[in-house]
């Protein structure tokens, strides 16, 4: 079988998968349906901001490495301009990111309708960032443990997008520096939550995540 006949799962040669805890299972639809009904209004507002400023689609859809490596269609707020070629990440600077994605890309809610994600099982609330799996693929062996894990909507990577997104920025070979850089960094991370994945670090991630978000907009009023 060639490279390009391999699936991710095969490619990537990962041990058996790790679900959550049937315990961080509830929370983690407790937490999504709940939060999908309560910010339907804001979802329908997002949706058509999106749709006015930059056209159809309004949410992007890309296949992601999930649990085990196994692929799954992840969904997002469309923030980067439609057909845009370019590298697998995305600096802060990226000029292929709209002005209304720049704005959801630092508030987050770009990120909101991952919630359905999270209440289908494709994701938790808080675990390892999705990764694409072209750059899956890629990653140093030594780090590919981290795909047995289900990823998560938020986490301590997740928490520190903004400055790998920076990091990224004016790099000849963006995904070269992602890979061999931040990746090792983001693993290191992703292994001390899941060490201990209790419900009450999801819970303190997922209010870490909260504060992430109100200081960004804080930030973004100030500017105003």
């Amino acid at each position: 079988m060639s490279t390009v006949d391999r699936t991710p799962q095969q490619a990537l040669r990962t041990a058996s998968p790790v679900p959550p805890s049937p315990v961080r299972r509830t929370l983690d639809v407790t937490v999504a349906l709940a939060l999908l009904i309560a910010l339907a209004p804001v979802l329908t507002l997002l949706a058509l901001l999106v749709g006015a400023t930059s056209g159809r689609p309004v949410v992007f859809r890309q296949r992601r490495v999930g649990e085990g490596a196994a692929e799954f269609t992840l969904y997002k707020f469309r923030s980067m301009r439609a057909g845009c070629a370019g590298p697998g990440v995305t600096g802060g600077a990226d000029a292929r990111v709209t002005r209304t994605g720049r704005l959801l890309r630092r508030l987050s809610l770009d990120e909101l309708p991952q919630l359905w994600n999270v209440l289908r099982g494709d994701m938790t609330l808080v675990g390892p960032r999705p990764e694409v799996p072209h750059l899956a693929e890629r990653y140093p062996p030594e780090h590919r443990w981290v795909f047995r894990h289900r990823p998560g909507l938020t986490g301590p990577c997740q928490l520190r997008s903004r400055a790998y997104a920076a990091a990224l920025d004016g790099r000849p070979d963006p995904e070269q520096y992602y890979l061999t850089v931040l990746v090792p960094q983001r693993v290191a991370l992703d292994r001390e939550f899941l060490a201990h994945p209790t419900v009450g670090n999801v819970l303190r991630f997922t209010a870490r995540t909260v504060v992430y978000v109100v200081s960004a907009l804080r930030r973004r009023g100030g500017r105003s």
